[in-house]
């Protein structure tokens, strides 16, 4: 039996919420998207300092894997062949950052032969990639 004082109230998608979800769901993309640009080298276990920035300045990061091969940005570069990939990269831009993340299980020799090889072509900006200690 129906009552004739109330009429059928048709069924309505609130927009408001959808909105906060839509907004918050383009904050996570946005969020992610940025912290996943932020690193140019092959992912390595690095050590952790308490003192430890993220500068955003152009650079080349330098990454030593813990089988001790060798990437320049995301390529791959044999110790032979390193020098000269710096000093083509560095060409006209003396005042280039490196940045080396070595790996924390590797031999420091492997570490100083890279920076070695980093000064002799010239670049003289150079930092030693770690993780922040909490």
């Amino acid at each position: 039996m129906r009552l004739k004082g109330q009429p059928m109230r048709r069924a309505r998608i609130e927009m408001i919420p959808l909105i906060d979800v839509v907004f918050l769901l383009l904050i996570f993309f946005i969020y992610t998207m940025l912290s996943m640009t932020i690193h140019k080298g092959i992912p390595v276990f690095l050590p952790k300092a308490k003192t430890s920035l993220i500068d955003k300045e152009k650079y080349l990061s330098i990454s030593i894997t813990r089988d001790h091969r060798i990437f320049l940005d995301e390529s791959e570069v044999p110790m032979e062949e390193f020098l000269q990939r710096l000093m083509e990269r560095s060409k006209g831009q003396p005042h280039l950052r490196v940045f080396i993340r070595g790996d924390r299980r590797i031999p420091y020799e492997w570490v100083v032969s890279v920076l070695d090889t980093v000064r002799a072509s010239g670049l003289n900006k150079v930092t030693l990639e770690t993780h922040w200690k909490e």
